[in-house]
């Protein structure tokens, strides 16, 4: 992976349950990691395959090999939030993680 691709300063969010005075969970979103990225929408074959599968994928997000990132968390960058759909370790080499993404 190029480093020169990695230009978006991304942070990876998950949800976390805490206690308020009254004893109620309340949901919440915490840091998980703060990583450089490459933000890339899907192209057009990528797109038309991704709606066979899942209909709500509009885009993908490469990041350097990240260990315990899953589905149920999500990424925010800038102003914008992407719920993660799925994580995918390319080669299973542990060298990058792709995150289909929708943005919401």
């Amino acid at each position: 992976m190029k480093a020169g691709n990695l230009r978006n300063y991304i942070t990876i969010q998950q949800k976390t349950l805490k206690e308020n005075s009254n004893l109620e969970k309340i949901e919440s979103w915490a840091t998980f990691a703060t990583v450089w990225a490459e933000i890339l929408p899907l192209t057009g074959r990528e797109f038309w395959a991704s709606k066979q599968v899942n209909s709500e994928v509009t885009g993908k997000i490469r990041i350097r090999y990240l260990s315990g990132v899953t589905s149920k968390m999500r990424v925010i960058e800038d102003s914008k939030t992407y719920e993660i759909e799925a994580v995918i370790d390319t080669d299973n080499r542990h060298e990058e993680l792709i995150l289909l993404v929708k943005e919401s």
